[in-house]
């Protein structure tokens, strides 16, 4: 399989599992499955954004803010985001599940579990350590850095309304 061809879990409207399918065909017919992303922070606030590999089969070339990718069979959100950490960018942390939400933008809707982990500054340069095959550039973005380049640079179709919904969550908190 490729990598848009991975076995899913195929679920419903409350997030329960009904079967399994292939990934190509839970987003042919449409059909809702779950995908894990994480936001990176450091200790100073900055967000890890980064462009995708030219060679990828999904948004090849576009910023994303988040990294991640569907949750295999039998995998929590959780799980799925760890590993998506280890694969993509070498980041090797426990990312905190904040929400999920139906998400509708993209190839097909999906259930989206949406993490964070801060990356904390101390670990240096060598933190990250993306995939040459996945990510083609990375870099630590702040606040108004982050907004300009949203606006400029053409981002993954998820990235806009997970960053937007990530935003009013932590604005939420207390």
């Amino acid at each position: 399989m490729d990598a848009v061809d991975e076995w899913v879990e195929r679920v419903d409207g409350q997030d329960r599992v009904l079967g399994v399918v292939s990934r190509r065909e839970a987003i042919r017919e449409g059909w809702l499955h779950r995908v894990a992303v994480t936001v990176c922070r450091d200790d100073r606030g900055r967000i890890l954004v980064h462009r995708r590999s030219e060679q990828v089969s999904r948004f090849p070339g576009l910023y994303e803010v988040e990294v991640g990718g569907a949750a295999h069979v039998g995998e929590s959100y959780e799980q799925a985001a760890a590993r998506e950490l280890v694969e993509e960018l070498g980041i090797r942390a426990l990312p905190r599940l904040l929400f999920t939400f139906i998400n509708r933008s993209g190839l097909s809707p999906h259930w989206l579990g949406v993490h964070e982990t801060v990356v904390p500054d101390a670990v240096g340069p060598d933190a990250v350590v993306p995939d040459p095959d996945e990510v083609a550039w990375h870099g630590w973005l702040t606040g108004p850095e982050l907004d300009s380049a949203l606006l400029e640079w053409r981002f993954t179709p998820d990235s806009h309304e997970v960053f937007r919904r990530y935003l009013a969550f932590r604005t939420a908190q207390p």
